[in-house]
Formats: structure tokens, sequence, C-alpha cells
């Protein structure tokens, strides 16, 4: 019997599975999103369980350009197309645990960028909807989020600056762009109660969280320093780059 097994085996009868070349490279990026989470995130202090889970399922490498693969679970900003940058996994982490977001919850995004932050959102929250406002980026990230199974993304072409105002209102807003100062269309879509995490500054940017009082007011703290590509009107030019999200 071992004989004609052999024979078998020689001939290329008998084919036996082995892991493809695509299985590998699947299971050397699990390992490495699972060590990003455990060594560039939880290490620094980001504690929600949620958040962590979310970072740890999300496969980022797919959020970038392919000759940037192997680099998708490094420790830093990366480029993608129209000149702009995917955030530092930290910081989307940081900023998603700011947001204090509950399964519930409806969350608005300005700067929708790869989607990534807006798939990583929607892990957690009931909505997410997210504007860009350079269309060939809002048109990949809608087309990549509805490949990878999301349903409930909604993405769109359009200013920031002016919100959705259709969704009203938003338990939270995350801004991945920097703006000047407060976009006060944006506070007014929040709700009650709910958090806006956003970037502000030109070269010397900050990162905060608003929360809206019941008087429309916002109270703002102050995060850490942060560098973000400019947040941008549609008669502007937002084709300029910077080490988005890098901290």
């Amino acid at each position: 019997m071992a004989s004609l097994l052999g024979f078998f085996i020689c001939c290329g009868f008998l084919n036996f599975p082995r892991s493809s070349n695509a299985s590998n490279e699947e299971d050397n990026f699990e390992l490495e999103r699972q060590t990003m989470v455990r060594t560039q995130i939880e290490a620094r202090g980001v504690v929600d369980s949620r958040v962590l889970a979310a970072m740890a399922k999300v496969k980022r490498h797919l959020f970038v350009p392919q000759h940037m693969r192997l680099h998708a679970y490094e420790d830093s900003a990366l480029p993608i197309e129209k000149n702009q940058t995917i955030s530092q996994p930290y910081i989307v982490g940081l900023m998603t645990e700011l947001a204090h977001i509950k399964p519930g919850d409806k969350v608005l995004e300005i700067g929708t960028g790869s989607g990534y932050q807006a798939a990583i959102l929607a892990e957690i929250a009931k909505e997410v909807y997210s504007i860009e406002i350079i269309r060939d980026l809002a048109d990949q990230a809608r087309e990549r989020l509805i490949k990878l199974g999301y349903k409930n993304i909604e993405v769109k072409h359009g200013d920031g600056y002016l919100g959705w105002p259709q969704e009203t209102p938003y338990d939270a807003i995350l801004v991945t762009a920097a703006a000047p100062e407060i976009p006060q269309e944006l506070v007014k879509q929040l709700k009650t109660g709910g958090r806006m995490v956003l970037p502000l500054g030109d070269f010397s940017q900050e990162l905060y969280v608003l929360t809206k009082n019941a008087d429309g007011s916002a109270t703002k703290e102050r995060i850490i320093p942060v560098r973000f590509v400019p947040m941008v009107k549609k008669t502007e030019d937002r084709n300029q780059k910077t080490d988005n999200g890098f901290f």
C-alpha cells in the first residue's frame, strides 16, 4: 500500500493542499495588524475595547495603494492618491476613542480620504456619513467600502465646512483635516452633549475635543500636537501634502 501511494504521489495523481502565497500574505498582515494594535495603540493609552477590536479587524492594507501595502501597519501616516495621506494608526484609534462612540450612534466624518477611518467608525457606530472634497477620492472610497461589505456608511463629495445637514443631529463628528478655527456649521449639526474631535491650526496644530453645551456653545479640550492636511473649502486647492495625523 505504501509503495502504491508513493507511485501516485510521484506521478502527480495526488496533490496535497498547500498554503498559497496570498494566504501566507494575509496571515502576515493579520500578525502585523495585531502587533500594531498592541504596540502602537494600546501601549499609548487607548483602552476602549470596541476601538481596539475595530482596529484589529479592519484591514488597513486594503486602504493604501498596492505599492505601499508592505508598510500598511507601520507607525506612521502613509501617502494615498491625490497627494493625500492615511493617518497614523495611533491617531485613528485616539480620535475614535475620544469621540466616545456608542453602538447606536450616528457619526459624521469630514475628510473621507481612503475610507479607513470611516470603516473603523462603522465597526462601532450604527450610521456613518462621510464627506470628501476631492471627488476622485470620494468615489474610490465609496467603491472600496461597498466591496468590503459596509452597509452603514454613506460617502459623498462635498464641502466639509457645510457638513451634512440633511442627517442631523450627530452624536459625534470627526474631522480629519485641520481647520484654522472651529467650523461653526459643524457645531450646529452636533447633538447637545455630542463630541467633535478635530485638529485646529495652520502650521502649528493641536488636536481638540469639543463638547456641545445645551446653549449651543462648545467646551474645548486640547489633547496633543498633530499634523494634518488643511481643511479647505470647495473654492480652495486641497492638493497639498503634509504628514496627516502623525504624532
